[in-house]
């Protein structure tokens, strides 16, 4: 009955607060575990609503809602969105563009209970005032956006995501909805671990969007490959995105549609500040026709009517493939998205995705933490070791998984109780980052297959992130070109979809996908793994086991 009632306590908000007649398929559904007290993690692809899912239940929750968003276009998004309309409450947001006396006013405003939304840039988070301005404020919940971010492995992943439990219970504990566009089941698993959610619920929403055209090409020659690129965008209906690997390749793809009379402009994080921004705004109001951008740029858009994603390089996973392409079609309408690649193309995600760990500097962490005089505030210990704040926050996190050192709800870092000598937790540490550094190249192989796949693009994807899609699409290149009829024609089925199985050596793992003659894994200690069916009946490489109620 109480579900019931919360159910129609959502609907109601919905309408009056928001003018929302009927809510979205799976918003009600993600709403109502959160409603519930859960800590819940909701996956809904692009376009399908994910800000109302915590926009309508903190209407309902007494004390504000605080959002973590990693990109202040996003947060100035979502406040203009919120302010626009009556019934919603009042929205401030607080980041690195603002003076101080403006950030003062907004947690004035929050201290005096005037404000419901409060946005915040992860790196806020590690600021002692601010995580006790929120902690006065007593937030009732606390929302993590774009909550694959906690994943991110590469070069270039943002430290203060991987704090952000530590933050959570520095304000008060407040119950936790992490949202995403895209997570694999792997993902999804890591974002939970890493906010140490409670008691948590995952709600999945359908990942197919049938409207995206799925393409591939492949290419020998660099030329060539830049060439068709220019010249797809070129024909496309406008407006679309190009994403490149490089600040480099986004300003050559940007000049050289422009040369051929396309209103193009790059983005990339090598820009002012301003420009970027100016960018932003032009192609959301629909002044530009082409934006050649990293993959940051994506995350910021809320623009429906793109009609083409073209990756001009291989994404670093299908998660982020699937992120990226999900900025097209946002309106239903059909839209294309083509990866344009090169076998090289891999070398570089496979560099990014299997850097080593330095034991000897694991150690030393553990080694002056261990001498210290009580917990070691982290930027302290980041100038004793003389390395920058980002990477001590990896080998922190990597001890702290082993079990070697606590952070404080400060941030401050301490030895764990019953710690291991620093030689014993630096081999635990390089451990877990083996484990992790398999996962990621189990991803790009994934990123590879789906190049080289002759199978239903879609069904491809679909499967990787633990869907299934009984026929072949229809609206990708493999299905034009007849190939994913006959390779869902071949092969057998000794396994269904989704079924638990295990191997002697690499341990249980879930059944993803068939290719062919070939079975995917995915494995709970070393990723994504591609299996011969021949091989696996002969040498009864894999196990089923048995369900558990």
């Amino acid at each position: 009955m109480a579900r019931t009632t919360s159910a129609a306590a959502l609907e109601r908000t919905a309408r009056e607060a928001f003018g929302w007649e009927r809510l979205r398929p799976g918003q009600l559904e993600a709403m109502t575990p959160v409603m519930d007290g859960h800590d819940t993690l909701v996956v809904m692809p692009t376009g399908a609503g994910k800000s109302a899912v915590y926009q309508v239940p903190a209407m309902l929750l007494d004390g504000p809602t605080v959002v973590v968003s990693p990109l202040i276009s996003l947060q100035r998004d979502q406040v203009a969105g919120l302010l626009a309309r009556e019934g919603a409450g009042a929205a401030v947001q607080v980041n690195s563009s603002l003076s101080d006396k403006d950030s003062d006013a907004a947690f004035d405003a929050l201290r005096a209970g005037e404000v419901e939304f409060l946005f915040l840039a992860p790196e806020q988070l590690s600021k002692p005032e601010v995580l006790q301005a929120v902690a006065d404020a007593r937030p009732s919940l606390l929302v993590v956006d774009e909550a694959h971010c906690i994943s991110s492995w590469g070069h270039d992943f943002r430290p203060d995501y991987l704090r952000l439990h530590t933050a959570i219970e520095a304000v008060g504990r407040p119950r936790v909805l992490a949202l995403t566009a895209t997570a694999s089941p792997p993902v999804r698993e890591e974002i939970v671990s890493r906010l140490r959610l409670r008691d948590p619920v995952q709600v999945v929403s359908g990942f197919d969007r049938p409207n995206l055209s799925l393409e591939v090409q492949a290419f020998r020659d660099d030329d060539q490959r830049r060439d068709a690129v220019v010249l797809r965008a070129m024909g496309e209906a406008k407006p679309g995105l190009v994403y490149t690997a490089t600040r480099k390749s986004a300003e050559q793809y940007a000049a050289a549609l422009g040369e051929l009379g396309i209103d193009a402009a790059a983005y990339h994080a090598g820009m002012r500040a301003s420009h970027r921004e100016e960018v932003h705004d032009r192609f959301t109001s629909g002044g530009l026709d082409v934006v050649v951008a990293t993959t940051a740029f994506g995350m910021g858009i809320d623009k429906a009517d793109v009609r083409f994603v073209l990756h001009a390089e291989v994404a670093d996973s299908l998660d982020s493939y699937y992120q990226e392409i999900g900025r097209a079609g946002r309106d239903g309408d059909p839209a294309v998205a083509a990866l344009f690649y090169r076998q090289e193309d891999l070398g570089l995600r496979r560099f990014f995705a299997g850097g080593g760990v330095d034991e000897l500097a694991l150690r030393k962490v553990v080694t002056l933490v261990g001498h210290a005089d009580g917990a070691v505030e982290p930027t302290l210990l980041a100038r004793e070791m003389d390395v920058p704040a980002t990477r001590l926050a990896g080998l922190v996190n990597l001890l702290e998984q082993a079990g070697a050192v606590e952070v404080r709800p400060d941030g401050a870092i301490a030895l764990a109780p019953d710690a291991p000598d620093p030689r014993a937790a630096a081999g635990a540490a390089a451990e877990v980052a083996e484990g992790h550094r398999k996962v990621e190249q189990s991803r790009v192989e994934m990123m590879r297959a789906y190049a080289d796949t002759t199978g239903c693009r879609r069904q491809f994807l679909l499967a990787y992130f633990g869907e299934t899609l009984d026929e072949p699409c229809g609206n990708c290149d493999t299905c034009a070109a007849g190939s994913a009829r006959d390779a869902a024609d071949a092969g057998s089925s000794p396994y269904a979809l989704q079924s638990k199985v295990t191997h002697a050596t690499w341990g249980g793992g879930t059944v993803m996908r068939y290719e062919g003659d070939r079975i995917v894994v995915l494995f709970d200690d070393v990723g994504y793994r591609t299996l011969s069916l021949e091989a696996v009946a002969a040498r009864g490489l894999l196990e089923p086991l048995e369900a558990t109620a």
